[in-house]
């Protein structure tokens, strides 16, 4: 597997990211290539973790207003770059890239770190692979608070996500900043769309980018069915407290919110929120978000 690493000097005039690296060396599980995770760890490592996953084709800068705030009331925040993305190692071929891939990479991260009651947010693919790391470690989660995201089976999720795959692959350029723009109610700053093409400096550091929407598994036939099946087994008996706060302008994910209350018995009861927010929720209502996740880990 031939592996990019984004230079140090792509991030270097990055404005409000100014936490100190952390990295993490896995091995991938097909053929032994060792890839280099990057991570945000801030606050004491005594406290209970927040663990903040994002998703296509952001990276945790995402979490850039998340983390002081979380870390000023008092909790430990992990944010990870998933590989492909951010500063963290990205295969050159979009032929390695899948599903089950992700799941593994993260998985081993998860385990390495050790990390223990958790408070998951998840939004986008920090869901499709977060939710399967609930699954797959189920004893190591306290809470999830839920954003913009599901675990689909081989069935549509609706004709924005449809419209959204088709650009995707279409489009001759795939211009990141732009693309996360468009997916906020706010309008994003020069910077901050610089910021999110950072970690791209051609298109060959993009191959995770461009082969993520072709990896949700929206038909019988794609990858990974029977293996979010066999998660949503143990998610429909999870009954540790589960919210719920999806962005009401977003039309690619933003119907689903009530799917995943429905099924998760830990969302019965919870005060689940629609927030003013697109998809990229974390760039509209940083503040509001970080006051729900907080009033959340005190339940």
């Amino acid at each position: 597997m031939k592996v990019l690493r984004t230079p140090d000097t792509a991030f270097a005039d990055i404005q409000g990211f100014l936490f100190p690296p952390h990295y993490l060396e896995i091995a991938d599980p097909e053929d032994g290539t060792p890839l280099r995770i990057h991570y945000v760890d801030e606050g004491p490592r005594a406290a209970s973790p927040i663990l903040l996953m994002h998703g296509e084709p952001t990276w945790s800068y995402l979490y850039r207003n998340f983390i002081p705030p979380l870390v000023a009331k008092g909790h430990r925040v992990v944010a990870p770059d998933l590989i492909g993305f951010g500063k963290s190692d990205k295969p050159a071929s979009r032929d390695d890239y899948s599903y089950e891939r992700h799941v593994a990479w993260m998985s081993d991260w998860l385990t390495q770190l050790d990390l223990r009651n958790i408070t998951l947010f998840c939004q986008d693919w920090g869901g499709l692979i977060g939710l399967r790391l609930v699954a797959a470690f189920p004893d190591r989660f306290a809470r999830l608070v839920i954003s913009n995201t599901y675990l689909p089976v081989g069935e549509s999720i609706g004709p924005g996500f449809d419209a959204w795959r088709a650009f995707s692959q279409a489009t001759p350029e795939f211009k990141t900043g732009r693309i996360v723009d468009g997916g906020c109610a706010r309008d994003l700053t020069s910077a901050e769309i610089a910021a999110y093409n950072a970690p791209y400096p051609d298109e060959s550091y993009q191959s995770g980018a461009r082969q993520f929407p072709l990896l949700v598994p929206i038909t019988p036939e794609h990858a990974s069915v029977a293996e979010n099946k066999t998660a949503w087994t143990v998610l429909e008996a999870f009954t540790k407290p589960v919210l719920t706060c999806f962005g009401d302008q977003d039309r690619v994910l933003g119907h689903l919110d009530a799917e995943v209350q429905r099924r998760i018995p830990g969302a019965k009861g919870q005060p689940h929120r629609r927030i003013n927010a697109s998809h990229f929720c974390q760039e509209d209502c940083a503040d509001e978000l970080v006051m729900l996740i907080d009033a959340f880990t005190r339940v």
